[in-house]
């Protein structure tokens, strides 16, 4: 009897400026992803998964015309394409951090340009060309919108008179003696599947597994586990200041009178948290990282 053919789903990963964050969302989602340093081919350890290194300007695309069941990319792209996907969740994580990040309207310092409708009849320089001018033309601005194939920033004011550039922390702009005029489209990472691909029950589920074990890494990364030791006469009060993700975990002791609680709370609220738990009566506190965090 013949063996079952193996079914594999065709995942599509970030080249470039998120291909780092994304492998490492990956690692801690479960799947360990290797590439060469010139190879577009990951190596993942999944059997299920065959991968390839896409540019994220590309990716809707692929996944649109099924050349990939699935992929990550900005919504920015997405959109810039007016890609047919589905959108099967959101990853809100950029090369920075957890941030969302923006596609801004930007001008130098000593321009006249102080608002949106002052780009009327002016030269933008951008690549996100076809959503900016879509978003323009619903303002009834006619500006001039160009590609720009990179180092953006320079290109105002001598080769145009406004830039349409991406931006987490708006640093860079600074630095290039710019200020923003206006936000033209704010975006994230997302997780797209193939229309066709969605449809199909196994690759539907495999992607679903995915997309669950890659925003639990992701709500995990603000996250981490507390354990303590607390006296039967000080848990209400140490119930009291111990913020959690749910209910925290109580168990017995066995030494009578004493209970051990484990708990999830935000990795920015330890530092205050910690000594005001001991305070209260809590006693040998553990601090654990978190890879997955499933609701």
């Amino acid at each position: 009897m013949k063996e079952k053919a193996r079914r594999v789903l065709s995942i599509g990963l970030p080249k470039g400026s998120l291909q780092d964050s994304t492998l490492n969302l990956f690692k801690k989602a479960g799947f360990n992803i290797t590439v060469g340093s010139r190879s577009y081919v990951p190596s993942i350890d999944d059997e299920e998964l065959s991968g390839l290194l896409i540019r994220a300007q590309e990716m809707a695309r692929y996944v649109q015309d099924g050349i990939l069941d699935l992929g990550l990319t900005g919504r920015d792209w997405v959109m810039e394409q007016n890609a047919k996907v589905k959108e099967v969740c959101t990853l809100q994580y950029a090369k920075g951090g957890l941030r969302l990040v923006r596609w801004v309207v930007a001008v130098p310092n000593e321009s006249s340009i102080k608002r949106i409708e002052d780009l009327q009849g002016k030269r933008v320089a951008t690549e996100l060309v076809q959503y900016t001018r879509r978003f323009l033309k619903e303002k009834g601005i006619d500006a001039l919108v160009e590609f720009s194939w990179g180092a953006t920033e320079v290109k105002a004011p001598r080769l145009a008179d406004a830039i349409v550039e991406l931006t987490e922390t708006g640093s860079s702009l600074r630095a290039n003696n710019l200020r923003i005029v206006d936000t033209v489209l704010e975006s994230t990472t997302v997780l797209i599947a193939n229309r066709d691909a969605w449809k199909d029950p196994w690759k539907r589920q495999k992607i679903e597994n995915i997309a669950m074990l890659l925003t639990g890494a992701l709500r995990a990364q603000e996250k981490v586990g507390l354990k303590m030791n607390v006296r039967r006469t000080e848990l209400d009060t140490v119930l009291k200041v111990l913020p959690a993700l749910q209910n925290p975990t109580i168990s017995s002791l066995s030494e009578a009178g004493w209970f051990s609680l484990e708990v999830i709370v935000d990795e920015k609220t330890v530092r205050e948290l910690i000594p005001v738990l001991k305070k209260s009566g809590a006693s040998g506190i553990v601090e654990y990282p978190l890879n997955k965090v499933i609701p």
